[in-house]
């Protein structure tokens, strides 16, 4: 399908689910024992790791915000950071501003990301590749490249295919009726075909909340490729 029509078709299905996305995606997860804000939280949490050793970013895109639920972390986490919301669904975003009113921007994604060149010191986006057609990855990954200051840094968090129990969660799940799954060694080589640098993988989310007490142990678990996410940081 062409890229135009794709767009199109993606954005009335998630017009459609829009508004019970958030009850969707609690229900999905319900196996877990955590709702949609914990896994929200660890995303943004995680990503601010990164900025340890890095400039923080003044200027973020959340590429795919769908209906907002990682803002409140980024006004934790990035509080004197500036952030723009972008989405193929208009839907979705007003659903995100009646949620999470504030000073956030934000951009309706159609053909291409309606920002300037070198744009944005940072580029966040979860969950978002495996709703976009493996045909047009490299399309997305070069045009978040465009808006991407040099030396600014690209985080994509992913559903894990190698992992049994994200496998069946997708698959049981409405939102993600039309999803196809990414390995991040493929995303890795789409991105350093698209411009990218420095390229790193890390798995994420090993134990459910039954299990919490040996989360500590995902922080020396990052290369083990069986974690329920996976982590790509990429620099321009």
């Amino acid at each position: 399908m062409p890229s135009d029509l794709h767009n199109k078709k993606l954005k009335a299905e998630f017009d459609l689910l829009a508004d019970n996305y958030y009850q969707e995606h609690k229900a999905n997860i319900s196996i877990t024992g955590e709702n949609p804000e914990y896994f929200s939280e660890y995303k943004i949490s995680d990503f601010s790791e990164y900025f340890k050793n890095h400039t923080l970013p003044i200027d973020i895109l959340d590429f795919g915000s769908g209906i907002g639920n990682s803002i409140p972390h980024f006004r934790k986490y990035f509080s004197n950071s500036k952030l723009c919301c972008a989405d193929v669904s208009s839907r979705s975003m007003e659903i995100s501003q009646e949620r999470f009113p504030g000073n956030e921007k934000y951009l309706q994604i159609d053909d291409s990301i309606p920002a300037e060149d070198n744009r944005f010191d940072a580029i966040f986006t979860a969950c978002v590749f495996h709703h976009i057609p493996h045909i047009d990855h490299k399309k997305w990954l070069a045009e978040l490249n465009r808006v991407t200051k040099p030396n600014g840094v690209l985080a994509i968090f992913e559903h894990n295919p190698l992992n049994p129990l994200t496998v069946h969660a997708v698959n049981t799940c409405p939102i993600d009726a039309n999803a196809k799954l990414i390995r991040a060694k493929s995303m890795k080589e789409l991105l350093i075909s698209t411009g990218w640098r420095n390229v790193e993988i890390e798995y994420k989310l090993f134990f459910p909340k039954a299990l919490k007490k040996l989360r500590f142990l995902e922080a020396h678990m990052k290369t083990i490729f069986l974690g329920a996410q996976w982590r790509i940081t990429a620099v321009k």
